[in-house]
């Protein structure tokens, strides 16, 4: 199998070679970055080609394209790469708008490539047993949903508006909507949101706090903290917990904790060393196990769509005060 990996922009570009290498019927072709420094620094890490031209590394008959590049980017991305290879993973979120979160859609429809979005969470084994019960129906009656999605600062392009779509808000909740739509197979349909620029990281100038509280189509209430509230030496990511109240019970997951977590003063930084699953990886097999079964994606663009405009209506409850209608 032949996977190609446009930009590694996106930090879980890095995670997915590892993956993909660690698979024994997987050869990762090359990788194209329009930032050809970093481009070029990735493929000598992981012993790869590094193709000047995205159009020379599509011309290598992929079976698959991994893209991870800015937000902003995914749709000119899909766009080159639909219809030259025949699945693609990209990146959560699909896009920062829904015109080109639909436009990602219906290209690949017309030049039937099949879409995936990068939602590992979904792998996790802890939030699997999660989704069982649910189904189980265990708890009974259920009432809230009380979810975190916090990390530090990521910095980068991740601040910069054109680049991102957004800060913290844009970046964590697309995560936690995607659980608990794939959860009750139902959508969001009120958001309430406080979203704060600049109250962690006065330099900023985007959103580094959010709040939101929100309403499913079942019935469910939940609220969302998506802050990029831990400090410098943190974790960027790795903080998905996520509490329902039922009738019957309550049930609590930490999606992350099968970890060790080294506070290290000479890296100067805190890491986790992980010990049990790996999402990514799980990801990652779904994505080449698609390929081979040549099935329809596990995550898909529509999904996408919907956990994203989620995000964006918090963002016009925030200017408006309002509660917005999805």
């Amino acid at each position: 199998m032949k996977i190609g990996m446009i930009s590694f922009a996106h930090m879980h570009a890095a995670s997915y070679a590892q993956c993909l290498q660690r698979i024994s019927d997987v050869t990762i072709v090359g990788i194209y970055d329009d930032n050809a420094g970093r481009g070029r620094q990735m493929a000598q890490k992981f012993g790869l080609p590094f193709f000047a031209e995205a159009q020379a590394l599509l011309a290598e008959g992929l079976d698959g394209v991994i893209i991870c590049s800015e937000n902003v980017k995914h749709r000119p991305f899909v766009e080159l790469a639909a219809g030259q290879t025949r699945y693609i993973l990209c990146e959560k979120p699909i896009a920062t708008t829904v015109a080109d979160a639909q436009a990602i859609i219906d290209i690949c429809a017309e030049r039937k490539t099949k879409l995936q979005i990068a939602y590992p969470v979904r792998f996790s084994p802890s939030i699997q047993r999660l989704k069982q019960t649910l189904d189980e129906e265990k708890l009974g009656k259920l009432y809230s949903a009380k979810c975190t999605n916090h990390g530090s600062m990521p910095g980068g392009w991740f601040v910069e508006q054109a680049l991102s779509g957004g800060g913290a808000v844009i970046d964590h909740t697309v995560h936690v909507m995607d659980l608990l739509r794939w959860f009750w197979d139902t959508e969001v349909v009120e958001v309430y949101a406080e979203i704060g620029e600049s109250l962690l990281h006065p330099e900023l100038g985007i959103d580094d706090v959010g709040l939101l509280s929100f309403k499913l189509a079942n019935g469910i209430y939940g609220t969302l903290d998506t802050s990029w509230s831990r400090p410098p030496s943190s974790m960027i990511w790795g903080d998905v917990k996520i509490e329902i109240l039922g009738e019957k019970g309550w049930l609590q997951v930490d999606a992350y904790s099968q970890n060790v977590v080294v506070s290290s003063n000479k890296v100067g930084q805190t890491r986790l060393q992980g010990w049990g699953s790996n999402a990514d990886l799980g990801l990652i097999r779904d994505f080449t196990k698609m390929i081979r079964e040549e099935r329809e994606p596990f995550i898909t663009g529509y999904d996408g769509l919907k956990s994203m405009e989620v995000a964006l209506k918090a963002y016009e409850s925030a200017r408006t005060g309002q509660v917005v209608s999805l």
